[in-house]
């Protein structure tokens, strides 16, 4: 059994398009933040309250290269992956962290945000991409039938 997880899923809406990096190895990194938001009534004042939680998310390669093409602002998506935290000096020689969830997989939910027919999303309510089937540039759909969750 393993000592320890550090696992992340979360569904949430964009809140700006992806910013998209080339670096000088080729690499692709995307990096954009959604919204989850959680209601419930106030017992003091039996009022509805939202709270609102930002998640800075990071894909690397072809889940990035993915996102570029397909997410934009308000998009709804479904990630799975690890918190991970780094560190950098800002101009001021002052060192900053910043915890982001680098992503493992993805899947796009909804409609597309620019209503266009070009999106994978458009032909079914979901499409899973996940990084082990990036480097292929397959996306696979998902289905209620091909799902191995119990209920």
């Amino acid at each position: 059994m393993a000592s320890s997880v550090n696992k992340v899923i979360l569904i949430g809406n964009l809140g700006a398009d992806p910013e998209v990096r080339r670096l000088e190895n080729g690499a692709t990194v995307a990096s954009f933040n959604i919204a989850t938001s959680e209601t419930y009534t106030d017992k003091n004042t039996n009022e509805r309250k939202t709270l609102t939680e930002w998640h800075r998310i990071t894909l690397w390669r072809g889940l990035a290269e993915i996102a570029e093409k397909y997410l934009r602002k308000g998009s709804q998506v479904y990630i799975e992956g690890k918190l991970k935290t780094r560190s950098y000096e800002d101009q001021d020689k002052i060192t900053r962290y910043v915890t982001e969830v680098v992503g493992d997989n993805m899947t796009l939910l909804g409609r597309p945000a620019d209503g266009s027919q070009n999106s994978p999303s458009s032909s079914s309510p979901s499409q899973q991409i996940s990084s082990s089937n990036t480097s292929n540039k397959s996306i696979q759909d998902s289905s209620p039938e091909e799902d191995d969750l119990p209920f």
